[in-house]
């Protein structure tokens, strides 16, 4: 009895110290679990709570198409955003144009099983964090604007399989098989996509392949900051909409890289941040750091806040 209860407890100390260990080194838990927890309940369950059935419409569509084009009061609120001058029958116009040469987004059928996110923002708190292995891990890896890995893989990761930006965020996609998910702020956004496809590159080889090109719908922007923010701040971060995004593409999502550095400043993980008086502009950004610490509480994402 006396050798049952000593193994007893030493594997309950072997239990106990490699939690910990995993615990404060995510790296290690991925290489020793190697498995993914998504079980596909996570956000489909019809057991959820009311806050975020009165926030999350799968509805929505989140992506343009030939199929869902925005109603003339959506674009007279999406047109104020950045003080776009052309009118409702202007934009028409260009969206047919962008759509004669995309190909819409395809109506996926459920695969019937899990699919898996990582959202990987560009906060300085992901410098040293060691969440590389796990972000590539999972289905789907979207970056956002500028977000570099060369020289920072070991802290978030090397694959990309979607790069969110806008026409002034754009960086440059050397992978072939990496979509492009554009967010447009301005019919002139979608002018720069248009012109995009007919050259193949644009400004500082920006590889615009028809197939992977994705257009964020004007009206998902509106859902995002009208029902997710209450409509604080001007309109959404791209980072937050991404996010919200990611709710509505993947069972269980995976959020890196927000928030403010272990200073309290809006920083890259990638660059010096010279102005330290830098906040988030025309984005609340303390209200959408609130929204996603209550999905993680109520476990609808799961979220790495670094180092």
């Amino acid at each position: 009895m006396s050798t049952k209860n000593n193994i007893l407890t030493f594997l309950l100390l072997l239990t106990g110290i490699c939690l910990i260990w995993m615990e404060t080194r995510p790296e290690f838990s991925f290489s020793l679990l190697n498995f993914r927890s998504c079980d596909c309940d996570t956000l489909t369950s019809t057991d959820v709570d009311p806050w975020f059935i009165t926030h999350f419409n799968r509805s929505v569509e989140p992506f343009m198409s030939t199929k869902n084009n925005i109603s003339e009061r959506h674009f007279n609120w999406w047109k104020k955003l950045q003080y776009d001058r052309r009118n409702y029958a202007y934009y028409k116009a260009t969206v047919e144009k962008l759509f004669q040469l995309l190909p819409s987004p395809p109506d996926e059928p459920s695969s019937g099983r899990c699919r898996t996110c990582s959202v990987v923002g560009n906060s300085g708190n992901l410098n040293d964090a060691h969440y590389g292995p796990l972000i590539d891990h999972q289905d789907l890896v979207i970056r956002i604007n500028k977000g570099q890995t060369e020289g920072y893989e070991q802290h978030v990761g090397t694959r990309t399989t979607h790069r969110v930006m806008y026409p002034e965020s754009a960086s440059n996609i050397s992978s072939n098989d990496t979509h492009i998910v554009l967010f447009p702020f301005k019919t002139k956004d979608l002018e720069w996509i248009i012109k995009a496809t007919k050259t193949g590159l644009i400004g500082r080889q920006h590889s615009t392949k028809k197939g992977l090109v994705m257009v964020v719908n004007p009206s998902f922007m509106k859902y995002v900051h009208e029902i997710w923010l209450g409509k604080k701040g001007k309109y959404p971060s791209t980072g937050f909409m991404t996010l919200v995004l990611a709710i509505h593409l993947c069972e269980e999502v995976h959020v890196f890289g927000y928030g403010a550095d272990s200073d309290g400043n809006w920083s890259h993980y990638w660059e010096e941040l010279l102005n330290k008086k830098l906040r988030t502009g025309n984005h609340s950004g303390k209200h959408e750091y609130g929204i996603i610490l209550k999905l993680a509480q109520s476990q609808k994402v799961k979220f790495y806040t670094g180092y």
